[in-house]
């Protein structure tokens, strides 16, 4: 075969696989406009209603921009959740005495700072108990301060529970000496006690519509099932359960988001994922932590064991704020760019030097969302809608090939 020939024809191929396989530069389906960029470094609040039309993981989420000379550029940015933060310093203590009469058992200790504190984490050998507790400062053992009074401490430990709280939290204190009183008949089994200061740092969360509680008893399984679905997706990390009855009640509580369903011949199956598993209880606050998740329908069960079930008044869901730090480097119209399940997770250099970035930042307006218009000459869809015309170019290219290799050899 002619060397001539043979390059027309590779390059042919090349041409006809390039055309293929070339990928779109209008990507994303959903854009909106950046305005207010005045500095190299500004914040970008993502909007709720977005979190529906993202792919997995954010990974499609692009800051573009298009410059006076109509090029592309890309900003880098770094995703960032709005968490709270919780900075936990321990405080060494001296445990000086234990005593105990009529009104229960005391434990006196000494702390040698003058640091404060508004945490005591109490651990007891016994398994079960159900106790008030007292705790008191002073600065010289004389006279002592109040700090909290008949606090509920708490565990419970079964074949079905295992559940503790024996966490004091109160307001930030200063004090030389502090006296633990447990309103007890039985001596506390006191294994370790730990004083710390929690510095928390809060952080900046969205509460969620909820468009829909429905409720279920399941007798036979002994379980309430509520099943809460939201507004739009959005994504959630935690959800507080707000329950009527005021007797005690402690009970194992799952917590699931619904991650697909299938239609088949006998309807629609659900797949849930599991979120949370935790304790429903009459003591805590019932505001249950998990992953922040993307989602539009939660179902909680509540295992009743044996017991009534219980009455929830509301529910609530809240998730952390999302907002991207972004670096721009050169002039350009900058837009947000989202909407591409296909998309891989950008790799950019601002996030391995978080130092560089300014404390305060401003935050940019939002435009309204607009569909992407795809370019006609790169669109989303091949050379050949039907994929038949494809198949007969590349035979038709390998019939001529062969055809010239046999001539080739008939030759020789």
């Amino acid at each position: 075969m002619p060397n001539n020939l043979k390059i027309k024809i590779s390059a042919s191929i090349l041409l006809l696989i390039c055309s293929y396989s070339y990928a779109q530069i209008e990507q994303h389906t959903f854009k909106r406009e950046l305005k207010g960029i005045t500095n190299p470094w500004h914040k970008v609040v993502l909007p709720e209603n977005i979190f529906g039309k993202v792919s997995s993981g954010f990974n499609d989420i692009r800051i573009l921009g298009l410059t006076e000379s109509n090029d592309t550029i890309e900003a880098s940015y770094m995703l960032q959740l709005k968490r709270e933060k919780v900075v936990r310093s321990e405080v060494e203590f001296k445990l000086l005495n234990t005593a105990h009469n009529e009104q229960g058992y005391y434990f006196t200790m000494e702390v040698p700072t003058e640091n404060p504190v508004n945490e005591l984490k109490l651990n007891f050998k016994q398994d079960n108990f159900d106790w008030l507790l007292a705790l008191e400062g002073s600065q010289n053992q004389q006279e002592w301060f109040s700090i909290v009074d008949d606090y509920r401490i708490l565990s419970i430990k079964n074949p079905e529970t295992n559940y503790q709280f024996t966490k004091v939290t109160f307001p930030n204190t200063k004090y030389r000496f502090f006296r633990i009183h447990i309103k007890s008949k039985e001596k506390p089994d006191l294994s370790y006690a730990k004083i710390a200061l929690n510095k928390v740092i809060n952080g900046s969360f969205n509460q969620y519509e909820i468009n829909k509680i429905e409720r279920f008893e399941d007798k036979a399984q002994k379980l309430t099932i509520v099943e809460v679905r939201l507004k739009a997706p959005v994504p959630v990390n935690s959800i507080k359960i707000d329950i009527n009855n005021t007797f005690d009640y402690y009970r194992p509580v799952t917590i699931s988001y619904l991650a697909d369903s299938i239609k088949t011949e006998q309807g629609w199956k659900y797949r849930y994922q599991h979120l949370a598993s935790a304790t429903l209880n009459s003591i805590d606050k019932n505001e249950f932590v998990f992953t922040s998740t993307i989602l539009n329908k939660l179902k909680i069960s509540i295992h009743n064991q044996d017991n009534t079930p219980l009455s929830i008044n509301t529910i609530t869901a809240k998730g952390y704020v999302h907002e991207l730090i972004a670096r721009f480097t050169e002039p350009a119209s900058y837009f947000l760019a989202y909407g591409n399940k296909q998309a891989a997770k950008p790799n950019y250099d601002i996030g391995r030097f978080t130092s560089k970035i300014p404390n305060k930042l401003v935050a940019l307006s939002v435009g309204k969302e607009q569909l992407v218009v795809k370019n006609k000459v790169f669109s989303n869809e091949p050379l050949f809608k039907n994929k038949n015309w494809l198949w007969a170019l590349m035979i038709i290219i390998i019939v001529v090939i062969g055809w010239f290799s046999i001539k080739m050899i008939r030759t020789k």
